[in-house]
């Protein structure tokens, strides 16, 4: 017995105390081990969630410390034939490219050995019209065996370990079938050979082989280009940050990193944390998390996230997130956890595949009997038919109709700047007729700035900036950050509740209310805040307010035309909702609304039958949001809003809601065409194999063939993610 494998390191711990560890599986060949693997870890005690991506063959487990440890884990799935170990990204990559080479290794020795048997096979085939001597007939079985079976043995592997391994665990996977299958047709072969029968199936065994192996090839090449999202997010993190330790600046790993820590960004290097600026002036590229191309200008105050680069100026950044912790590993969690969702579509695959293994194999049993015994064939001719049935009858199609459409959905989501937050999220999101927005820090930016800046000169607004920089005030933080302000004016002082005030030009300019800039004649914006601010004689008045999204008003009208119907429900105050309503097209909305309120108005919906999206990001958003059928939110919605959202969405445009519609959509329509195709296959192939008609390589080619179509019929959810379409309707995200 070796020393129990330490995760220490991997063991990450919530809030409630729960802990949550990621284990990469090693042995997984189809889909039907999916529900033996999270079956063993719920038997295990104090396991609350066990969920396997199928396509990155990650295995998150959320349990309870006390209850159990995590060494348990490994034990039990050795118990059941996997090999498990803690989940990093490079190793899993490693081994992930040993078995690709392996795979195509296999391949290329089935191939070749399939091309030379079958030039012997063709000699035999034509020598039974020109009476070839049984002797050379022999011959060239005994070459075709001498051929067949290393070649078989070697290209067999990835089958053969497998179910070997399911065996003996006493279960069945989809690799036993085709197993018995290959193994039967080579030694029926030999039988023959050895008694100088006519034929003999070599050429169908490893033929047979050479259509699996291509087949199994094609889908791990897909599985392996739609884990590039997460991939991808993985690789922007940085390795090394300078850290401030007190006394001088030093180059530490960016795992070490935590809370509280000072760094030091340069020009052009990665942003290694989430973390706020708090010296330096620059602009950030975030085109890799949000989706934006044009560079962010960001200045003291502003935040940052890990994986952004940034520009010419150099950045003095406080840790707030780093880490596991970090907006791009939760992007990558968000990832991972929309590739493992269990949709209804998933669970009716799941469970159909799990139960179609034992089926298969007494299919095939109860063929081969039913012509032996009835039907009058001999036991060669039944037996064939039988190995037929066993072979075309395998649901590798069945298993794969819904996880590579969800797989190429959550890629889809990425590349649109979205994130699935709950299991069903795809499934509900795809049955919108109705969409409820909340308008502030929603349907407009979460940051408010000047809307009038264009009726004030210049040197006015500058100054007002500065002031600014001297106010503790919420709407002066705001001016002060729209602005840009780079350096407060010297001897600037406030007056609580009333505004700024410093020595400017040989007079006194002012910031702050009505009466503290003598500003009472000036006329007040009844949609907006409003501040002053004055220099000398002259005296201006800044509405602030928060601007719409840049592409609110085009998303809105496109998912009007799309027939969907639209709300407004708002906590703020009907005067400052009412232009944004008018401004969208929105005839339907409701300003100073509660959280009962907006409840209530999403439950009337319902009751009219309608299923409703609700998106919002306010704290008084969460209830509507968790009775809406389908709830998005923005990536800086409080934490509250953003646990009840099914999606969440990254960025200053509102287009991601438009193509979380589109991409659900369509995931949708895929999920039932291939669930659909598989039924007719089976429907269609099962008998035709029963009925004597497909001989094994037929077969094999019928089954590998039917799993790469319902493959490529999922990869039509690839393409640009600046381009949607709902409903039909294309919507594209230009200026």
């Amino acid at each position: 017995m070796g020393a129990a494998p330490d995760f220490t390191h991997f063991v990450r711990t919530d809030e409630d105390g729960r802990s949550r560890l990621d284990l990469a599986i090693d042995g997984i060949t189809c889909a039907a081990c999916l529900p033996d693997i999270e079956t063993a870890m719920k038997r295990l005690p104090g396991v609350k969630l066990a969920r396997l991506n199928l396509t990155s063959h990650r295995l998150a487990l959320t349990y309870d410390p006390q209850q159990v440890e995590p060494a348990r884990f490994t034990g039990a799935l050795e118990a059941i034939g996997y090999r498990a170990y803690p989940y990093e990204q490079r190793q899993v990559e490693a081994d992930e490219q040993a078995r690709f080479v392996l795979l195509l290794k296999c391949l290329g020795v089935a191939v070749f050995a399939a091309m030379n048997i079958m030039l012997l096979s063709i000699s035999v085939w034509s020598g039974q019209s020109t009476s070839l001597p049984p002797e050379t007939r022999d011959f060239f079985h005994l070459v075709s065996a001498v051929i067949a079976l290393p070649a078989a043995a070697y290209a067999g592997q990835p089958f053969f370990t497998s179910a070997w391994a399911a065996i003996r665990q006493r279960r069945l996977n989809m690799d036993v079938p085709i197993t018995i299958g290959v193994t039967l047709a080579l030694g029926l072969s030999v039988y023959e050979t050895q008694h100088h029968a006519d034929h003999a199936y070599f050429d169908s065994a490893i033929m047979l082989l050479a259509f699996l192996l291509a087949g199994r090839v094609v889908d791990q090449a897909m599985r392996r280009r739609t884990k590039t999202a997460a991939g991808n997010l993985a690789a922007l993190k940085g390795e090394n940050a300078l850290r401030f330790d007190g006394a001088e600046w030093g180059l530490v790993p960016v795992a070490a990193l935590a809370p509280g820590d000072r760094l030091l960004v340069r020009a052009g290097e990665r942003v290694p944390a989430d973390g706020v600026i708090v010296e330096g002036l620059s602009a950030v590229d975030e085109s890799a998390i949000t989706g934006e191309t044009d560079p962010k200008p960001v200045e003291p105050g502003d935040h940052v996230y890990a994986g952004t680069v940034n520009g010419e100026g150099a950045l003095t950044v406080d840790v707030t997130a780093a880490g596991h912790s970090a907006l791009i590993d939760e992007a990558a969690r968000l990832i991972e956890q929309a590739g493992a969702a269990r949709s209804r579509y998933m669970q009716l695959s799941d469970r159909v595949s799990q139960l179609y293994a034992p089926a298969v194999h007494l299919t095939a049993l109860v063929t081969g009997l039913s012509w032996w015994l009835f039907f009058g064939a001999s036991p060669h001719d039944a037996l064939v038919i039988a190995i037929s049935v066993l072979i075309i009858t395998c649901p590798c199609a069945l298993a794969l109709a819904v996880p590579t459409v969800q797989a190429m959905a959550s890629g889809a989501f990425f590349r649109s700047g979205l994130f699935l937050n709950d299991a069903r999220g795809l499934e509900k999101l795809g049955e919108i007729d109705a969409v409820v927005f909340d308008k502030t820090g929603t349907l407009t930016l979460p940051q408010a700035g000047v809307a009038n800046a264009d009726e004030i000169p210049a040197d006015l607004l500058e100054l007002a900036g500065r002031l600014a920089r001297s106010s503790h005030h919420p709407l002066a933080l705001a001016l002060a950050r729209s602005l840009r302000a780079r350096a407060p004016l010297p001897e600037a002082r406030e007056t609580s509740g009333q505004g700024v005030s410093a020595p400017h030009e040989g007079d006194e300019a002012r910031l702050g209310s009505a009466a503290f800039c003598a500003a009472e004649h000036l006329a007040t914006d009844a949609e907006a805040s409003s501040i002053y601010v004055r220099a000398g004689e002259r005296v201006a008045q800044l509405s602030i307010r928060q601007s719409l999204r840049p592409d609110a008003a085009r998303v809105v009208a496109h998912l009007r035309d799309a027939g969907l119907d639209l709300h407004i429900l708002s906590g703020d105050r009907a005067e400052a909702v009412a232009p944004v309503a008018e401004k969208l097209g929105i005839a339907d909305w409701r300003g100073g609304q509660k959280p009962a309120e907006k409840i209530a108005f999403v439950e009337a919906l319902k009751a009219q039958g309608k299923r409703v999206l609700m998106v919002g990001d306010g704290l008084n958003d969460a209830p509507a949001l968790a009775a809406a059928h389908a709830s998005i939110s923005p990536i800086d919605a409080v934490h509250l809003t953003q646990g009840q959202a099914d999606a969440v969405f990254l960025g200053d445009r509102l287009l991601p809601v438009a193509a979380a519609l589109a991409i659900s959509q369509q995931a949708r329509a895929l999920m039932k065409q291939n669930l659909g195709f598989a039924i007719v296959y089976n429907a269609i192939a099962v008998p035709v194999a029963m009925a004597g008609h497909a001989s094994p390589l037929f077969a094999a080619l019928a089954m590998s063939g039917s799993s790469i179509l319902v493959t490529l019929n999922a990869l039509r959810l690839r393409g640009p993610g600046k381009s949607v379409t709902l409903l039909a309707k294309p919507l594209r995200d230009q200026p």
